[in-house]
């Protein structure tokens, strides 16, 4: 954000930074980063036992931390868990300055053909829904100060077919879209919103894929297998793109789907067209 010094990718400590999802998996491995480099974070997970976990763990490295425990998928939930965030943030001098949207679950592994369409409804309301839900909250607030970040995590299926995870790849294109749409709406308001595709990295989704065996498919199961034994994409890697997203540095970058590999460098210094990294169609 504003405060954030460019040049050793480190903040201030009056930057205020939320993360959904915070309890575990690549959300996780976000808060923990910015916490280290003294960002004040604020953490929401539904799950209380993974959010005081975290928590803990950022205290322990000496980071400044807050909590929350909401659900994505319930609107006063998480609102209200946002607000009272807000309001820690504000007793220690910071606003929120970045969110970033982690929170997800995979869903139904396997052909549609033999999936049970009830167990679409969760996938949509935590992956669709849930975001809407963080962005909405935040919003407000961004336009009011006339600046803000916000990182919306994607994932495979959101760039390309996904065969046996519809529904996961579904909702990752959705929010994609979203994203594109809301750029454009709060673009005046100095405020950028972007994707983001941190790679294949060892989570619960991972044993997922491995416990599905044959539904998952077998490039998926070998995918999975090589991420277990490698461990996937660093965390450090994951971290370095998400503080420059949340940087000055990426200004000039909205509505994007911006992935793990792509080059930072080139990234910085490029001029964004309207159609480079979205979901837009070819005109034959």
């Amino acid at each position: 954000m504003r405060r954030w010094d460019n040049s050793q990718l480190r903040q201030s400590a009056d930057v205020g930074v939320i993360v959904t999802g915070a309890g575990r998996g690549i959300g996780k491995r976000l808060a923990m980063g910015f916490a280290k480099d003294n960002a004040k974070v604020g953490l929401i997970s539904r799950t209380e036992r993974e959010l005081e976990a975290t928590k803990l763990e950022i205290k322990q490295t000496g980071g400044e931390v807050f909590s929350a425990r909401a659900d994505v998928r319930i609107w006063n939930d998480l609102s209200n868990a946002i607000h009272n965030l807000k309001r820690k943030f504000n007793s220690h001098n910071a606003e929120i300055d970045v969110l970033i949207t982690a929170a997800a679950i995979q869903g139904p592994i396997g052909p549609l053909a033999e999936q049970d369409p009830a167990h679409w409804q969760p996938v949509l309301e935590t992956n669709i829904i849930g975001v809407m839900h963080a962005i909405r909250a935040v919003l407000p607030g961004m336009i009011e100060r006339r600046r803000g970040k916000i990182i919306v995590l994607t994932g495979g299926g959101s760039d390309a077919g996904r065969p046996h995870f519809s529904a996961y790849a579904m909702s990752k294109t959705a929010i994609v879209r979203l994203v594109e749409t809301v750029a454009e709406e709060v673009r005046e308001f100095n405020i950028q919103i972007n994707c983001f595709s941190p790679g294949g990295a060892y989570t619960s989704m991972t044993d997922e894929i491995l416990s599905a065996g044959d539904r998952a498919g077998l490039m998926e199961i070998e995918r999975a297998e090589k991420v277990r034994v490698t461990g996937g994409v660093s965390a450090d890697k994951q971290i370095q793109v998400a503080q420059f997203l949340a940087s000055e540095r990426s200004n000039h970058i909205s509505g994007k789907l911006i992935h793990v590999t792509d080059d930072m460098k080139k990234l910085e210094q490029a001029n964004m067209t309207a159609d480079v990294l979205t979901l837009r169609r070819l005109k034959l």
